[in-house]
């Protein structure tokens, strides 16, 4: 286990910034942090952006002063390293695109939704995630696509998000029936939206709710990810609840991750299960473990 930092080549508010990463995990990367004084707003995902004037310091406790392509190398090699598209202000011209394909004509409620979703706070429920719940909506119906009201709730669904279960949905939920039946959508349309988002508070869709359960796969479809993706999901998701102790967190996640394996099936489209079931139901038994 090792901390590594590169030369400060990346000039910002009048210095230049140099990378910190660990080769191992974030948990190693936050605690050296934590102890050489570093502040955690600092941290970008999978390494802390740290001045010039700190460099030195740095290396005096411990960090090991590397070229960049060796830093960039190392972090790939640990699995660690957040690909670019999970990247969320890197999304902002894709998902623009995407809004105007879906809503055309309401630039500016697309502007204040991915704006939502870029706030401060979020580390996993941020644009990254947005566009992978969208892609995932495209993969479970191929060509046919998906229906609107389905990827207009994927856009709202986690509109507002301040860690509240339950409560969260429900404001993204009315968010959805004022922003959508301003922007002169039908009634019964609104509603279908309204219903889907609050759909995933529980991901439990009835059997015959094709809708609810095209958007609870699409949702949950970062289960099935690879297990260095499963990795990068659980460290943002812990990001999110850094202000929760250890002991809380894990309480909580357990109970979260307990009440997912119980749903039986775990993706209610058979694509879905197809492409994830498997690789989920391995990855949430291994973090339960």
């Amino acid at each position: 286990m090792a901390i590594f930092i590169d030369p400060p080549l990346w000039p910002a508010h009048g210095t230049h910034f140099a990378h910190m990463i660990s080769d191992t995990s974030l948990a190693e990367l936050h605690e050296f942090a934590a102890t050489a004084g570093v502040n955690e707003r600092a941290f970008d995902r999978d390494h802390y952006d740290v001045p010039e004037g700190r460099c030195a310091e740095l290396a005096g406790l411990g960090a090991q002063r590397v070229d960049g392509r060796t830093l960039v190398r190392t972090l790939v090699a640990s699995g660690l390293r957040v690909p670019a598209r999970e990247r969320s202000d890197a999304l902002v011209r894709p998902l623009t695109q995407r809004w105007n394909d879906v809503l055309p004509g309401n630039r500016k409620l697309g502007g204040e939704l991915l704006k939502c979703w870029g706030e401060d706070h979020r580390r996993y429920h941020d644009r990254a995630h947005l566009l992978n719940v969208l892609e995932s909506l495209d993969r479970l119906t191929c060509a046919a696509g998906p229906p609107r009201a389905v990827v207009l709730a994927a856009w709202f669904h986690d509109a507002v998000y301040r860690g509240a279960a339950g409560e969260d949905e429900e404001a993204s939920a009315r968010l959805a029936e004022e922003r959508l039946t301003k922007a002169g959508l039908g009634s019964a349309e609104v509603t279908e939206v309204a219903r889907l988002v609050r759909l995933t508070s529980t991901h439990d869709p009835a059997p015959e709710d094709a809708p609810g359960a095209l958007l609870c796969d699409a949702d949950l479809s970062v289960l099935g990810r690879s297990p260095s993706g499963y990795r990068r999901y659980l460290d943002a998701v812990r990001a999110e609840y850094a202000h929760v102790g250890d002991a809380n967190f894990k309480a909580g996640r357990a109970a979260v991750v307990r009440g997912l394996l119980a749903l039986d099936p775990l993706f209610r489209t058979p694509a879905g299960r197809r492409m994830w079931e498997d690789a989920a139901r391995w990855n949430l038994e291994s973090e339960l473990a």
